[in-house]
């Protein structure tokens, strides 16, 4: 079964997936590590660790790609909802996109309908006109039977066009095939009713994390609301962002590591030092 395959049947069960965000190696790892069988890989989160900035479309196919490479290296096992952005491009762009991640072993991949290249500006998302998205999506949907890859369709236009014209893109969507629904910054439990509902059965995927201008409901909320996929960026990266920061002050301090720091033997082991020599084991001489 491959890893599309084994997504649909994740997805087919009757619980919440909790896909927790990842960005590299070392947090596909540790996600993997700690049961789950998926993940999200986040533009956020990506353009956090390789920029060290915002995730405002400054990424390239390039460094999205390299991601996931280092994500399903580490982790090959767990199985990736990769975003793949705008598809970097017109409609052929899109199928180049979406033929990649799925060579490359993505169980899904995300494509949006926000205008390429972005307005200088940190506020609000412009979409592309709703005629010009249904043929990146149409494109995606026939890029991915080549692979079988999942493409979840996501809009972001509810805050510039309203919840109206939200929910007819949702069912254009469904209409052109996609396989996950994704939409982005909901208002109310009212508007997510209305989604969920114009997805006609098929997933809703949602964010999670706290703090951003959209309904953010609980994992147990989310699923009565009809959401069965749900992810949650900054609950990786912002832990993370706050252990380095610790590490950091802690040596500014003059102190060798953080409290919060993993003994040397724990963070050994974690990183797989003593798997390692078991596998190098039948090459020593």
């Amino acid at each position: 079964m491959n890893n599309p395959d084994r997504l649909r049947a994740v997805l087919a069960k009757p619980d919440f997936v909790c896909m927790p965000a990842v960005w590299d190696g070392l947090s596909a790892k540790l996600t993997h590590d700690a049961g789950f069988k998926t993940a999200f890989l986040s533009g956020s989160c990506v353009a956090a660790s390789r920029l060290g900035g915002p995730d405002l479309d400054l990424l390239s196919f390039g460094e999205m790609f390299d991601s996931l490479q280092m994500v399903r290296g580490a982790a090959p096992d767990l199985l990736v909802l990769a975003d793949g952005d705008h598809g970097y491009g017109n409609a052929m762009n899109v199928q180049r996109t979406v033929r990649a991640y799925g060579r490359a072993g993505a169980a899904a991949i995300l494509i949006e309908d926000k205008i390429t290249p972005r307005a200088l500006t940190a506020a609000g998302k412009p979409c592309l006109p709703r005629d010009e998205v249904r043929m990146k999506v149409r494109a995606a949907v026939a890029a991915a039977k080549e692979s079988g890859i999942m493409v979840m369709a996501r809009t972001d236009c509810r805050p510039t066009q309203g919840i109206d014209e939200a929910v007819a893109r949702i069912e254009m969507y469904v209409e052109e095939g996609a396989d996950i629904l994704f939409l982005d910054s909901p208002a109310d439990e009212a508007e997510i009713g209305r989604a969920v509902a114009a997805a006609k059965g098929r997933p809703s995927f949602a964010v999670l994390s706290p703090g951003a201008p959209r309904a953010t409901p609980s994992q147990k909320d989310a699923a009565a609301l009809g959401f069965k996929i749900g992810t949650f960026p900054t609950g990786t990266l912002s832990p993370a962002t706050a252990g380095i920061k610790a590490g950091l002050a802690a040596l500014k301090a003059g102190q060798s590591e953080a409290k919060s720091a993993l003994p040397p033997p724990e963070l050994r082991l974690t990183l797989g030092y003593e798997e390692y020599d078991a596998r190098a084991k039948p090459f020593v001489l």
